[in-house]
């Protein structure tokens, strides 16, 4: 798996972290347009006569809606409306459906669903054979159209065949995912790096953090409720569709407005990235939140996204001794139903 990310001279850090000697990584979006392999996510293909009846029984969103041009986030839960995992679900075939979620989160959500595949006629396959690379810039939509002979698809849908698809996300310079065959990945990648800069894929989270998209990891596996990612807020529940796990507790939240966390986006004063899970303290010294995703900006400052209390005056706030300075997220926090979502682009 690691092959085709050594022949381009890029340095596995980890098994979700990839480095290039690319000087100041996270500004060269802000100049132009940059390329990163997306390690830290994988895939999950579902395929099957009843695909779609497992996932309508088992995930947040309306599976009906994920039709090969709109790609909904969603969400899978316990009963108790705990997240054990958030993903992108794209249609790519009749019977195939495909889930892009955090890498570390691949094999417990394929082992919850592997309890009701027999049901279904169902099969689980993890996609190791399948590469993610992200296009981030001014010019990665007419980079992609002219490599791909595609037109870039609007935010949260998708584009391409059962082979390749191009992916539209949200973020301050456009961005777009592409998942390959793995055994193509190393000849787009150079074909790519004539215009495109090879960069971490650290930029890539950084851009997610400064989108307010937060993927959860196994640092928070089966302990947030949707909410608390302001996941309604970027249309991945569906308030309208039926039962599915989870779904009497995340619409009583809802409905009674019972969310005591939310996500908030933030930048620390100082130049040390917090781990995951890492308290956020007010003045008395009591935690009043978690680090859920963070990365270094570009100008070597830490920026994160942190589950945060609700509580109206929370004074002064500090992770790991730094204190922390809260930024304005660039969606309002109120329900954004995926049915208006995947009409918008219509």
């Amino acid at each position: 798996m690691n092959d085709w990310i050594t022949a381009l001279e890029g340095r596995r850090v980890s098994e979700t972290q990839v480095e290039f000697d690319t000087p100041e990584p996270a500004r060269q979006t802000m100049q132009g347009t940059a390329m990163a392999p997306l390690v830290h996510l994988g895939i999950l293909d579902v395929s099957g006569a009843g695909a779609d009846k497992l996932l309508q029984g088992q995930t947040s969103a309306q599976v009906d809606l994920a039709n090969g041009d709109f790609a909904p986030l969603t969400s899978f839960c316990t009963p108790k409306g705990r997240m054990l995992a958030n993903a992108q679900l794209m249609r790519v075939s009749e019977d195939r459906y495909r889930l892009i979620l955090h890498r570390e989160l691949i094999e417990p959500l394929r082992d919850h669903l592997k309890k009701f595949a027999p049901f279904y006629k169902t099969e689980l396959a993890i996609r190791d054979d399948l590469a993610l690379l992200g296009l981030i810039g001014k010019e990665a939509e007419a980079l992609a159209e002219v490599r791909f002979d595609l037109t870039p698809p609007a935010v949260w849908h998708q584009a391409g065949d059962g082979e390749r698809q191009l992916l539209a996300h949200p973020g301050p310079q456009p961005r777009l995912l592409i998942c390959l065959p793995e055994a193509q990945a190393s000849e787009t990648f150079r074909q790519l790096s004539a215009q495109a800069v090879p960069v971490g894929n650290a930029v890539w989270r950084l851009h997610d953090i400064q989108a307010g998209i937060a993927w959860l990891t196994r640092a928070h596996y089966d302990a947030l409720l949707p909410q608390m990612i302001n996941w309604e807020a970027l249309g991945g529940v569906s308030f309208k569709k039926g039962c599915y796990t989870g779904q009497e507790v995340v619409a009583r939240a809802h409905f009674r407005g019972q969310v005591k966390k939310r996500l908030a986006r933030a930048q620390l004063e100082g130049d040390r990235r917090p781990e995951l899970g890492a308290a956020v303290i007010d003045e008395n010294g009591k935690s009043v939140g978690e680090v859920v995703a963070a990365e270094l900006d570009a100008y070597g400052q830490a920026e994160v996204l942190a589950v945060l209390t609700t509580r109206e005056e929370i004074g002064p706030l500090s992770v790991d001794d730094q204190a922390i300075k809260l930024l304005k997220l660039p969606y309002p926090i109120e329900r954004l139903d995926p049915e208006n979502l995947a009409k918008a682009a219509v």
